[in-house]
């Protein structure tokens, strides 16, 4: 694994000297600009796509752990990078996939890690929830309530239910999978036991959260990283010209727990 992380290590610089091979010539202040400029992209490059990358929160399923306009630092390194998977045109669905590997990892997703994934059903977009379960335990909601092998699994402390209404376990939404659970509505759900090499995710806003109920478990091999902190963060609901009141300063900083 050490190997692996010098060589990558090295690669801006092997990369910088195929560009910049004449090094017996002397330099001029042009080409040391133009060598710095790429070596700085390259290392950016290169920390994005092994050690951290930013992702902004859309949507409000993970409220009020994160809001809307959040801005994070995902950790990709603690559970092994992944290779590129896809190559194509940035911020459009335009290019293909390509097959892809994922270096040793530093520890595995545990319960109430929050993390980033490639959407199961859509793996051009990137979601993000809370590892509720992991492989081998039982999952199961009782009025809302959820129980991890039988043991309550306790609410994220910014977490909400935006829904006075609790559905009866009797009460069957059409959107819920698996089809053959005895449970299957939002809010009494299961039993049902997470396969070996998935995990079971909820959003923190239980009540309005596309999560693991309504597309199944989460594969291993989608998730990006760990969520790491708020760096900043913008109120898009805000008046545009009352800058103090759109930027939540309070937030930036944060670590996400």
């Amino acid at each position: 694994m050490l190997a692996i992380w010098l060589g990558i290590l090295f690669i801006p610089e092997m990369l910088l000297r195929v560009f910049f091979h004449q090094e017996d010539k002397p330099k001029n202040a042009t080409r040391e600009w133009i060598e710095l400029i790429v070596s700085i992209v390259i290392v950016v490059f290169f920390i994005r796509l092994t050690v951290v990358e930013a992702f902004r929160i859309p949507t409000g399923s993970m409220e009020d752990t994160l809001l809307v306009g959040d801005f994070l630092l995902v950790n990709k390194f603690v559970y092994g990078v992944r290779s590129p998977d896809w190559v194509g045109i940035p911020f459009t669905k335009a290019g293909f996939f390509i097959p892809n590997f994922r270096l040793p990892s530093i520890k595995e997703p545990k319960q109430n890690d929050v993390v980033v994934f490639r959407y199961p059903l859509d793996p051009h977009l990137s979601y993000i929830k809370r590892c509720v379960a992991t492989e081998g335990q039982t999952v199961e909601i009782r009025d809302k309530q959820v129980f991890v092998d039988g043991i309550p699994f306790e609410n994220p402390p910014r977490s909400k239910f935006v829904s006075e209404i609790t559905y009866p376990k009797t009460y069957v939404e059409r959107a819920i999978v698996p089809r053959n659970i005895q449970m299957r509505n939002r809010d009494n759900f299961g039993p049902i036991t997470v396969p070996k090499g998935h995990l079971f995710v909820m959003g923190d806003n239980r009540d309005n959260s596309a999560d693991s109920r309504y597309w199944g478990f989460l594969s291993r091999d989608l998730i990006i990283g760990k969520a790491l902190i708020i760096y900043f963060s913008w109120d898009h609901l805000s008046a545009w010209f009352k800058l103090n009141e759109k930027i939540r300063w309070g937030r930036i900083g944060n670590l996400i727990r």
